[in-house]
This record gives C-alpha cells, structure tokens and sequence, in this order.
C-alpha cells in the first residue's frame, strides 16, 4: 500500500463493490442491519460487567486488587488483535472473518457464564475481547464494501457509531434485567451466535488482497507487545515499582520496536507505517486513545461506585446510566446531519470538551449521598460520547485508502482499547487509593477531566499539512 489520500487511491474492485467471487450481489441495507447487530451484541458483553461486578466479583471470590481483571480482560483480546483482525480482513475476507469472530463471540460468552473462578472468567473475557475484534474490524470494512460512496459511507457509519452507543446502553439494562450475570452471559452469547447464522445466508464476500504471505511475525510481534503493555497497566494498580511491572513495561518496549523493524521489511505489512505521518490517521488513533482513557474508563467503573456508595440495584444503576449511553445512540444518530458544515475532527474536540464538563459536574455526587446529583453531568457527557462515537467510525475509515478500511478501523479501535485499558487501572487505582471512595472518585473524575481537554487539543492541532 502506498496511497494516504482515501479520495485519489484507486481501490480494488471487490473492495469498492463488495463482489465476490461467485459474483453475489451486495445487500447494503442487509449487511448495515448485521454488522450494526453484531456490534451492539459485541458491547453488550463488553459492557455487561458495568452494574454485574460486584455480584460475579462475589461468585468469583474476586478480592478487590483483581477486579481490575474482570473489566480488562475483554480489552486486552480486543487491544491485541484488532490491528491483526483488520488487516487479515482486507487480505483474506471480511465476510469469513466477521462471521468467524462472531461465532466465536457467541461461544466464549457462554464459557463465560459457567467460570467458577477469577482467572477462568478472566481467560473468557480476553477471548470474547478476541472475538470481538475480528467481529469490529471487519464490519466497517463490509460497510465500506457496501456504501462506496461518500454519502453513503457517511450514512452507513454514522448507524454503526450510534449501535456502538446503543449496545454499551443496551448491556447494563439487560445484565441487570435477567436473574443473574450467569444468566445474562447465556442470552447474550446466544444472541452472538444467532447473527452468525443470519449473516452467513446474507452478507457478501469483499477483500482488496495485495498479494503476498500473511504478515505472521508482525503480528505476534504487536499482539505479544499489546498484551504485556495492558498486562502491566492493569497489574500496576497494585504497585508500580514491583518486578513484574517493570519487566512487562521493557517487554512491550522491545517488542514495538521489534515490531517496527519487521514492518519496514516485509512486503505486506500489517500497517503501512508512512500513515504515522499522516494527520488524519494520527488524529483518529488520538480520538481512540482519548476516547478509551478518558470516557470508557470512568464510565465502565462508575456504575460499581454507585452501587457501593448510594446503595441502588445492579437494575436502578442500569437505568441511571441508560440516561448517559441513550443519549450517546440518539446523538451519534444524528451525527450524519453535521456533514459538510463541521468536520469530524471538530466533532471529536466538542465530544471530549462536553464530557470535561460533564465529569466537572459530577464532583461530589458520589459522596452526595444522591444519585440525583449525576443527572445533569449523564445528560452532558452522553452528548458528548455520541458526537465521539458518529465521527470516529468515519474518521477511521477515511484516514486510509478505502481498499485498507478495516485497518483502519482495527489501528483506531486498537488505541481506544488500549486507552480503556489502562485509563480503568488508572480509574480504579485513584478512586480506592485515597481514604474514602467519594474523595478518590473526585480525583479520578478530576484527571478524566483534563484527558478529555487533552484528546480535545490533539484532535484539533492533527491538522493536514
């Protein structure tokens, strides 16, 4: 690959039309309502154990240092393969990987329900972290396949971004509904399972293959390097300095390096790395990281504190919190209508700036002792995540030539993982460091704060030169 500019590179033909091989007709309108599902049904389980953790930390006999590990460890499979799902997409086909990975997503869900202990629930969640990466890479590059044209690109993101949304509100309602996460878990994998079944009678096959072996050694080299740098972030809640830390954190060094050297020698390579020099493609892996560090994170840790601290049900904290994520869905809905007036980095600046002043609002309502002192700051912040949520899908995509779509969406989604990764060790580690939970999370809501003011910044000065 050597075009950056995603107007003037001349894609392949399956890549813009989505033919197969076979020559089967594309379903755009089929293929946007199953990828759209297939998401929803990912950050479902994703965002499943926002108002679960203290009941499955229980079954577990989770101790509170290692709870850290049960929101992580779906990040951490995603974090790890989504680059390396999003370029085997492109090679070898969208379709059988996005069918391939929501199977699985299906599968590893309901391992999930029968885990009797933390590391079993634990290796269940990096899987289904696994899964879902193969699953969210490949679905916008079937999208793109589908809607060649920008107008329909627009559209056809847009609605992704906004079943992002609406499946991290659609997880904690029915988390919370059924009769326990064990329970949940089973629905949820057998949703997964049930659009690989539709999707296999419905979507068409798309690839842009450049010929060429897989790039094997760049991505063990990535993946090996992701995970020892999450595994360290999430292990560095109990101590920085500790050993294992330290080697983990030289471990994921040497293994980006390594990383680096095996793409300027490869003939296909995961990613080409002239796109680091590109401004788009830097600003959508900056809206990702700030995304993951400063908005996923508090808000996945947030529903467990109210729970502690004003004493609501798993199933009135998934209401309280449906008033942040629904406003996400109808926001990033609508994002399509902004085309043309602002453009997508603007709205990612405006998304961070609306959830500064959302978590701003939110100091001292832990410690409140009401939970209706967090209403004006939901209302805020899902403003704002839904304008992060419309523009970043898009910004993803056209960042790169159109032929190398789900890279793209994996290199973005791979920093908003990563950011989620270490930004809910960061969340955890300030919020029960401090004497009382109500202080800590003042803090933690403090430094959310001023990462999204930083995202906000960097999204904007990431301009084309």
């Amino acid at each position: 690959m050597t075009g950056l500019d995603p107007v003037t590179s001349t894609p392949a033909p399956a890549a813009v039309h989505g033919a197969t091989t076979q020559g089967a007709p594309v379903r755009p309108r089929a293929t946007l309502a199953l990828t759209s599902a297939a998401t929803a049904v990912a950050l479902m389980t994703y965002t499943a154990p926002m108002v679960t953790l203290p009941d499955t930390a229980s079954a577990l006999h989770t101790s509170l240092s290692a709870q850290a590990w049960l929101l992580n460890g779906t990040p951490l499979g995603l974090a790890a393969l989504l680059l390396v799902a999003g370029s085997l997409a492109d090679d070898y086909g969208r379709r059988r990987l996005f069918l391939s990975g929501t199977l699985a997503l299906g599968l590893t869900t309901v391992l999930g329900a029968f885990a009797t202990s933390t590391w079993q629930f634990t290796l269940a969640r990096i899987a289904q972290g696994a899964a879902s990466a193969a699953l969210l890479a490949s679905s916008l590059g079937l999208l793109v396949a589908a809607f060649p044209s920008p107008r329909g690109r627009l559209h056809a993101t847009g609605v992704w971004g906004a079943f992002v949304s609406g499946g991290i509100a659609a997880g904690p309602l029915i988390a919370g509904a059924l009769p326990s996460w064990r329970v949940a878990y089973g629905v949820l994998g057998a949703a997964a399972v049930l659009v690989a079944a539709l999707g296999t009678r419905t979507l068409t096959e798309s690839r842009a293959p450049r010929g060429g072996r897989p790039d094997a050694l760049g991505a063990l080299t990535f993946g090996l390097a992701l995970v020892a740098l999450v595994a360290a972030l999430t292990l560095g809640r109990d101590g920085w300095l500790r050993a294992p830390v330290g080697v983990l954190l030289v471990a994921a060094a040497v293994l980006v390096v390594l990383f680096v050297a095996v793409e300027r020698r490869v003939g296909t390579p995961m990613i080409d790395l002239g796109l680091l020099r590109h401004p788009p493609f830097l600003a959508s892996a900056a809206g990702g990281l700030f995304t993951g560090l400063a908005v996923i994170a508090p808000f996945s840790f947030l529903p467990a504190l109210i729970q502690q601290t004003l004493r609501l049900s798993p199933m009135d904290t998934a209401w309280l919190i449906l008033i942040w994520s629904g406003l996400s869905f109808t926001v990033a809905l609508q994002v399509k209508h902004l085309a043309g007036r602002i453009g997508p980095r603007v709205q990612l600046a405006a998304g961070f700036a609306l959830h500064a002043v959302a978590v701003l609002t939110m100091l001292g309502a832990i410690g409140s002792g009401s939970w209706t002192r967090l209403l004006p700051g939901l209302i805020v912040g899902g403003a704002g995540s839904g304008l992060l949520n419309g523009a970043l899908p898009l910004l993803s995509v056209d960042s790169v030539p159109r032929e190398r779509a789900a890279m793209g969406s994996g290199a973005q989604q791979t920093f908003r993982y990563i950011g989620s990764s270490a930004g809910v060790a960061l969340t955890i580690a300030l919020a029960t460091s401090s004497g009382t939970l109500a202080h800590g999370t003042d803090i933690a809501l403090l430094v959310s704060a001023g990462l999204a003011a930083v995202g906000a910044v960097s999204v904007v000065a990431l301009r084309e030169r």
